[in-house]
C-alpha cells in the first residue's frame, strides 16, 4: 500500500493545525440509562488522538453512532461518548451540538492547541450516507472545512462509501491513523501467506451474511470450523433434523455444495445445546447434532464440539475467528463461545478476532484481550477485506 500514516503527518508538524479525525465511536448504549456498555471502540482510537494532542494539534473528532434517519435523534447522540472520551484522555472533550453547523464551527474555532472537540453524530445529516454523489459531496465540503488535515482511524467504517470516509480525503491531505494501519497490516498477513495450519472459526446467525467470505477462504484455509446459528443450515444440508433452530432454507443447497467442494475441510458441531425457547431460563440440555428434537432449537454448540474444535485449534499457527458460537449474552448458552475463545488463546498461533459480536463476546465474557494476537474493531470491514473487496475508505487513503 502507498498510504501516508500518522507518523508522516506528525513529522510535518501539527502544532496549531486542525486535524479532522474520523473515528469509529459507534459504541453500544444501555437503552434505559443511555450509558455506554462497552467502550472498546473508544479505547481503540486513543493512541492516535493522544499522539495528536501531545503534538499540539487542534483535534476535531467525528463519528457515527447507530442508524439515525439523516436527522437529529436524541437516542443516538454522541454526548455520552464525549464524556467517556474525556475521561480516557484525561482532559475535557468539547462537544459540538451539530455536525457542520454553527455549533460545530464555533466549537472548532475555540479550540486551543492540544484540545479535542467531538462533533455530533455524522448520520444526523443525510449527506453522510447519501448515494447521491453531489449531496454527499456537499456535506464532505462542509466537514472538510473544519480541518487542515484528515486522519482516518475508523476501520469499522472503511467499507462504507460515506462522505466522512470516502469523500473528505479527496478534499484534505489525508493519512491513516494508528488503528487503521494496524488493522490493514494484520489482515494482510491473513490474505498473503499465513503460517499453516490456517484455521478459520465462523459463527453468527446467518450463512448468507458469511457466504462471500466462506467462498473466498475455502480454497486457502486448512480447516473451517462452523458454529453459531449458521451451523444449522449446514446440518440441514447433511440431512439432519434441526427442530425450530435458526434455518435459512434457501441456503441449504449452497451449504451442501460448499461441503462437496471441500470434503473434510468444513467441520460442523457434533452436539448442540437445545432449548425449549429462546430465553435465558429456558429448559435445555445437550443433544447430538443429528438428534435435535423437533420442538427444540439449538442455542449453542455442545461440549464435545468445543473439545473437537479446540483440538484442531491447538495445532493451528494462524487463526481467524468471526462470530459467536451461541447466544453468549445468555449465561446458559455462552459456554461454546467461551470454550472456543479460550482454546484460541491457548494455541501457539497468531490469532485475529474479527470484530463485531466476537470482540463484544471477548469483553462480555471477561477474557484477557491481550491473549489474542489482534482484536479487530470492524466486523464487516474485516470480512470484506478477507473477501478481497476494495474498501472505499482504504482506497481513498491511497496516494
Amino acid at each position: 500500500m502507498t498510504i501516508r500514516n500518522l507518523d508522516d503527518l506528525l513529522a510535518e508538524g501539527v502544532s496549531g493545525r486542525r486535524v479532522l479525525v474520523r473515528a469509529d465511536l459507534n459504541v453500544p448504549l444501555d437503552k434505559q440509562t443511555g450509558e455506554i456498555t462497552d467502550d472498546g471502540r473508544i479505547r481503540a482510537v486513543l493512541p492516535t488522538l493522544s499522539a495528536l494532542v501531545q503534538a499540539g494539534a487542534k483535534v476535531v473528532v467525528c463519528s457515527h453512532l447507530g442508524r439515525p434517519k439523516g436527522a437529529p435523534d436524541p437516542q443516538f447522540s454522541l454526548r455520552p461518548v464525549a464524556g467517556r472520551l474525556g475521561e480516557l484522555l484525561g482532559a475535557p472533550v468539547h462537544f459540538a451540538e451539530d455536525t457542520v453547523g454553527d455549533s460545530a464551527r464555533s466549537t472548532v474555532a475555540a479550540l486551543a492547541d492540544g484540545q479535542v472537540a467531538l462533533l455530533e453524530n455524522l448520520r444526523f445529516n443525510k449527506g453522510e450516507t447519501s448515494k447521491d454523489d453531489a449531496e454527499r459531496g456537499t456535506f464532505a465540503d462542509q466537514l472538510a472545512a473544519l480541518g487542515d488535515s484528515y486522519v482516518d482511524d475508523a476501520f469499522g467504517a472503511v467499507h462504507r462509501k460515506h462522505a466522512s470516509v470516502h469523500d473528505v480525503p479527496a478534499r484534505l491531505p489525508h493519512f491513516a491513523g494508528r488503528l487503521v494501519l494496524r488493522e490493514v497490516e494484520v489482515l494482510s498477513r491473513l490474505t498473503g501467506e499465513p503460517e499453516r495450519p490456517y484455521v478459520v472459526v465462523l459463527g453468527g446467525s446467518k450463512v448468507s451474511d458469511k457466504l462471500a467470505v466462506i467462498e473466498a477462504l475455502l480454497p486457502t484455509v486448512d480447516r473451517l470450523l462452523i458454529g453459531g446459528g449458521m451451523c444449522f443450515t449446514f446440518l440441514k444440508a447433511q440431512g439432519h433434523e434441526v427442530g425450530t433452530s435458526l434455518l435459512e432454507k434457501d441456503m441449504v443447497e449452497t451449504c451442501r455444495n460448499l461441503m462437496e467442494r471441500a470434503p473434510g475441510k468444513i467441520m460442523l458441531p457434533v452436539d448442540v445445546v437445545a432449548a425449549d425457547a429462546f430465553a435465558p431460563d429456558a429448559a435445555h440440555d445437550t443433544v447430538p447434532a443429528d438428534g435435535i428434537p423437533s420442538h427444540r432449537l439449538g442455542l449453542d454448540i455442545g461440549p464435545e464440539t468445543v473439545a473437537g474444535f479446540a483440538a484442531v485449534l491447538s495445532q493451528a499457527k494462524t487463526i481467524f475467528w468471526n462470530g459467536p458460537m451461541g447466544v453468549f449474552e445468555m449465561a446458559a448458552f455462552a459456554n461454546g463461545t467461551r470454550g472456543v475463545a479460550e482454546a484460541i488463546t491457548k494455541a501457539d498461533a497468531f490469532s485475529v478476532v474479527g470484530g463485531g459480536d466476537s470482540a463484544a463476546a471477548v469483553r462480555a465474557l471477561g477474557l484477557d484481550e491481550s491473549s489474542f494476537g489482534h482484536i479487530s474493531t470492524g466486523g464487516g470491514a474485516s470480512l470484506e477485506y478477507l473477501e478481497g473487496k476494495t474498501l472505499p475508505g482504504i482506497a481513498a487513503l491511497e496516494n
